[in-house]
């Protein structure tokens, strides 16, 4: 006898079509009433399961565990639609020996009971096989001795992701509160197919935005190049001494921002960076710039900032060092120490130099060259604290950037 039943999610409503009319479930006894609770109790420790994230393909398995388990059948599996091919791959199962899981596929046709259930979208219960008209029995449990088969749909994200069955080699018949059980399984698993889908889409969006935003990081680099090289070129046409250095200070700045981007775009991480690997790298580049000049660098990794925050620090140290080789070592090499590291819920950046020092009158605060002002401001932005140290020999600039400060 073969049944196929009409369910209803949303009312529990079953609807029996070639069985006898006015059949009803028998009084449970004892060992079944027990097996009611024990599938709900598996129902519910599905549930958690699936709320928890558990990864996708240990969630096939357990569906076609606890089925089997609640039903007391030998065999589960889920099937995997394939529409290209209008045929199920057996995705993840129970009781099935190696090389079925993964490999083996069933037809997808009305013709078998799984093809049935996935085209109509009604649960169907076969529980004789081995006399079965309505449909044929697929090659794969005939191979197994299988008796007895239910198969529920298992839906997606506006389509069906494919069938979850329960079969078994045993005597007995599959019922309607079985299939409430089954179906159970499949609705629990079917929306954790939906959130699979949306969160696939979901990283396609967002790659998709990383790309554009790489895209966008890139051009914007290659537009501030143009204008420094622009700069350089007017600063090499110009008479006056002053003028031509203003403009060459000018199109070094520019190209320090676009060497920032530069690592941007280059980069895995378009919202946040490792502060100290993307400093480091900033460094390299400068040190490649500067022929006169070696900069050494000793930053902790693992200091994660967002990207407009990494940017301003590192456009902070190109002032730094900047300054340090025009004023602390004019005319003459030097070498330089950039440190990063996390201490006491703060980023500390220091810029150490062993040059001539800082001026008797100099004031952080009230220095009036354009350097010192783009070092106030971009630790006005951090919300940081600057301070310079005087050594002896040279000079060391301290920044101290607090955590909480508007990430």
């Amino acid at each position: 006898m073969v049944s196929i039943v009409s369910y209803h999610s949303g009312t529990r409503a079953f609807t029996a079509e070639d069985s006898p009319a006015g059949t009803a479930e028998p009084e449970l006894s004892a060992e079944a009433l027990r097996l009611r609770v024990r599938q709900q109790e598996l129902l519910a420790e599905y549930g958690v399961l699936a709320l928890k994230g558990t990864p996708f393909t240990r969630l096939l398995h357990e569906a076609a565990a606890i089925v089997a388990a609640g039903l007391k059948a030998e065999f589960a599996k889920v099937l995997k639609y394939i529409p290209e091919e209008n045929r199920f791959l057996v995705s993840a199962g129970v009781g099935w020996e190696p090389g079925v899981v993964g490999v083996a596929t069933i037809g997808a046709d009305t013709a078998s009971p799984a093809g049935y259930a996935l085209q109509t979208g009604k649960a169907v219960i076969s529980n004789h096989l081995d006399i079965e008209e309505r449909f044929r029995t697929p090659e794969l449990l005939l191979k197994y001795g299988i008796r007895r088969a239910m198969n529920v749909i298992l839906e997606g994200d506006g389509s069906p992701f494919g069938v979850l069955e329960v079969d078994s080699r045993s005597e007995g018949e599959f019922s309607q509160s079985d299939i409430v059980f089954l179906q159970g399984v499949a609705n629990i698993l079917g929306m954790a197919i939906e959130r699979q889908r949306m969160e696939a889409n979901l990283r396609t969006a967002l790659d998709r935005q990383q790309l554009l935003l790489k895209e966008a990081n890139h051009r914007v680099n290659n537009s501030l190049q143009i204008v420094a090289s622009m700069l350089h070129l007017q600063s090499s046409n110009a008479e006056n001494l002053d003028l031509r250095r203003e403009l060459r200070e000018a199109g070094s700045r520019i190209a320090a921002v676009a060497r920032a981007h530069q690592r941007l775009y280059s980069s895995n991480r378009i919202d946040s960076l490792d502060l100290g690997v993307y400093l480091t790298d900033v460094c390299k580049d400068l040190n490649a710039l500067i022929a006169d000049c070696e900069i050494s660098v000793s930053a902790e990794e693992g200091i994660i900032k967002p990207t407009d925050r990494a940017v301003a620090v590192a456009l902070l140290v190109n002032e730094l060092v900047s300054n340090a080789i025009k004023h602390a070592y004019p005319g003459a090499q030097c070498r330089i120490w950039v440190t990063l590291s996390s201490k006491s819920g703060s980023t500390l950046l220091t810029v150490r130099d062993e040059g001539i020092g800082l001026p008797a009158d100099f004031d952080l605060n009230t220095g009036r060259r354009l350097g010192m002002r783009l070092v106030n401001a971009f630790t006005k932005q951090l919300r940081g604290e600057l301070q310079a140290v005087r050594r002896n020999p040279g000079t060391e600039f301290v920044v101290t950037i607090p955590e909480g400060a508007r990430e």
